[in-house]
C-alpha cells in the first residue's frame, strides 16, 4: 500500500536563501527598502521553516510591486501639477502665422 498523502508537495533540494540585497533600511511602512521584509521578517528568518519563507518571498514581490506603483503615480501626479510631461504639437499654442 502507498502513501499519496504528500505527492502534491514538491520536494526542496537547497535552502531557501535570505532576499536581503543589503540595503537594510527601513521605508516609511516599516518594511526594508532592499529586500520589503518586516522588521520580525528579518529578525526570524533563519528560525523559520521554507513554506513561511516562501510566503514572506511572495509577499515581499507585492509589497515592492506596490512600492513601484505608488511611486509612478506620484511622480505623475507631481508631472500633472506642475505641466511638466505634456507635449504641445509642433504648431499647437502659438500663432506665428504673421498675419494681424
Amino acid at each position: 500500500m502507498t502513501d499519496h498523502s504528500n505527492q502534491g508537495q514538491q520536494l526542496e533540494f537547497f535552502a531557501i536563501p535570505s532576499p536581503c540585497i543589503g540595503v537594510c533600511e527601513s521605508g516609511p511602512r516599516g518594511f526594508c527598502k532592499g529586500c520589503f521584509r518586516s522588521r520580525e521578517e528579518r529578525l526570524y528568518w533563519l528560525k523559520i521553516d521554507d513554506g513561511t519563507r516562501r510566503k514572506i518571498i511572495s509577499a515581499c514581490h507585492k509589497r515592492k510591486a506596490a512600492a513601484y506603483a505608488r511611486a509612478r503615480r506620484k511622480d505623475k501626479e507631481q508631472q500633472n501639477a506642475s505641466g511638466v510631461g505634456e507635449q504641445l504639437g509642433m504648431f499647437d499654442g502659438s500663432d506665428d502665422t504673421g498675419s494681424t
